[in-house]
């Protein structure tokens, strides 16, 4: 933890966008070295420009090799476009609209010119394909390296389900890449410089944010918190939401303010996180310490990340609640109040987020449903209604509109955000507060994420695990009562481990990015016992992978 967390940002922590924007074009990536390939992780490819990740040449390839998959599967639909206010989007948005050109893809852009919040893409996509069968239907890009530094930049592709690509789909997109890097972009077509005042024909305008925001009524119940007199802070966090507030605000005559409706590539106005960086995560008491200073004056104030996939819940009690807290009161909520869902909708959870939401939806007689982290394990659920609600612990989730049909298949921080308001409306109680009384139902759980040192065999090793290689039978004194490396929801593989007993568990997982793996724990026993778990789960992990 930095001493300088939770301040606001001094010049010296700034990037220099300049600078930024001069190495995408100038730094070209070379693949044999790790760090400079193309890798999509679990929300696409991500990467600095001044460390050679994320540079023109990168944006190509991976354009290049959007054009060709697309191709492979007979797509001919158009595909839409959007990107976020990090520094590199623009331009990166600037360098794929030239290779779709060239492809003769029909492209749709903001009508705006605006930032694209990722759910508005993901549901200009569901929207689009509702009438549309087979080769016509679209799918889209979306540039964000999401809550990610300043510095970065990301670019994901969601196909024709609206959602994140699945390993298939990205790690053939990322291998072919990497092919064109090597052979120095031969193979590569692009237009030149296209002029945003008169575009080619191919590329039209679509406003994502009218059609976003009109939909919003067959989702969330607006009377309510109109005639509640909810008040509500909304901080887009510089990100891709600020213009969008303001229009639900005036579309829906609700009482909200956009807290702070600034946009800045060099995010001067944030508040550090954790580890002393910038970074716009709305799940961070550190990055969120600025918002919180207006608790006070609303009841509801909310945050969204860069491209507004995460949400952050702030109310007057209890200031910023915990992503897993407010997952478990919005399914209590959610499951009670749409009569219209399917009677046998589930409620899916990755294999991190809290047992809360296990016990909550026994309660209400619902099926759990349990896949690894990503949220591309909840599309096909969402698309068919039988997943009714898709959370994870990281802050993000979506849900089923009022008639059961799907809304978005990525993530939607403003959807959340605003159900934390109708929350609030209907029971007359903060989202805090009915997290309070769930903790009087079934405990109040202790649940912290921690990492451990690990070397690159290890975490290859870990991430192989099969479960037999645990021999012990005892966590923190309770029998295992569960050794798991498939998710019990659709039995595929967690990339990790999980060990569980009655009233704890913990799942280690190795990073993607540096040597250590990253241990998931609660207990239902208090954070001394929390601890304990956490201790024994190094040893069980450390034994496990010299049994392997």
């Amino acid at each position: 933890m930095s001493d300088r967390a939770g301040t606001r940002a001094t010049e010296s922590d700034l990037i220099n966008v300049d600078a930024l924007i001069a190495a995408y074009y100038e730094l070209t990536p070379d693949v044999s070295i790790p760090e400079q390939r193309v890798v999509f992780g679990t929300s696409g490819h991500r990467g600095s420009s001044l460390r050679t990740g994320f540079n023109e040449t990168h944006i190509l390839a991976i354009t290049q090799a959007i054009v060709e998959y697309r191709a492979q599967h007979g797509l001919t639909g158009p595909l839409f476009l959007g990107a976020d206010t990090h520094a590199l989007s623009a331009p990166a948005l600037a360098t794929a609209l030239r290779v779709l050109v060239a492809a003769g893809i029909r492209v749709l852009i903001d009508t705006h010119d605006e930032a694209v919040p990722t759910p508005a893409l993901s549901l200009a996509i569901i929207d689009y394909n509702r009438t549309r069968t087979g080769a016509e239907r679209a799918d889209g890009i979306i540039v964000t390296p999401s809550h990610n530094p300043p510095a970065d930049g990301g670019f994901k592709y969601n196909p024709e389900h609206g959602g994140p690509a699945d390993s298939d789909a990205t790690n053939w997109i990322a291998d072919r890449a990497n092919e064109l890097i090597a052979a120095d972009l031969e193979g590569v077509q692009s237009v030149a410089e296209i002029n945003p005042a008169e575009p080619p024909a191919l590329v039209e305008r679509y406003d994502f944010r009218g059609a976003y925001v009109e939909a919003l009524a067959e989702i969330i119940n607006f009377d309510a918190i109109r005639e509640a007199g909810i008040r509500i802070g909304a901080d887009p966090l510089g990100g891709a939401s600020v213009t969008y507030w303001q229009a639900i605000a005036d579309r829906y005559r609700i009482d909200l303010t956009v807290v702070n409706p600034e946009v800045d590539p060099r995010w001067a106005f944030m508040t550090l996180d954790w580890d002393g960086k910038i970074r716009m995560d709305p799940s961070s008491a550190n990055a969120m310490a600025s918002v919180l200073e207006h608790r006070a004056d609303y009841d509801i104030l909310t945050g969204n990340d860069a491209d507004s996939d995460r949400h952050g819940i702030v109310t007057p009690d209890a200031g910023l609640m915990n992503p897993n807290h407010f997952l478990a009161v919005s399914i209590d909520y959610l499951f009670s109040t749409r009569t219209n869902w399917r009677a046998d909708a589930r409620v899916g959870k990755t294999l991190v987020s809290s047992s809360m939401i296990d016990r909550v939806t026994a309660r209400i007689g619902r099926e759990l449903w349990e896949v690894p982290v990503g949220f591309k394990w909840f599309v096909p659920g969402l698309i068919d209604g039988s997943v009714g609600f898709g959370g994870e612990e990281s802050a993000g989730a979506s849900f089923l509109r009022f008639d059961g049909s799907v809304w978005t298949t990525d993530k939607d921080g403003i959807l959340l955000a605003l159900l934390a308001s109708e929350i609030r409306a209907v029971t007359g109680k903060s989202p805090s507060e009915l997290y309070r009384a769930l903790t009087e139902e079934f405990g109040d759980p202790a649940y912290e994420r921690v990492d451990a040192p690990a070397t690159p065999a290890q975490k290859a090793a870990l991430g192989k695990l099969d479960p037999a290689a645990v021999t012990a039978t005892e966590l923190a004194g309770e029998t295992i009562i569960a050794a798991l490396s498939h998710a019990p929801g659709n039995d595929a593989a967690l990339g990790g481990l999980k060990v569980v007993t009655e009233n704890a568990w913990f799942a280690a997982r190795p990073s993607g990015t540096e040597d250590v793996y990253k241990i998931y724990a609660e207990s239902f026993r208090g954070a001394e016992h929390l601890a304990q778990v956490q201790e024994e789960a190094r040893a069980i992990v450390a034994a496990a992978l010299g049994n392997a």
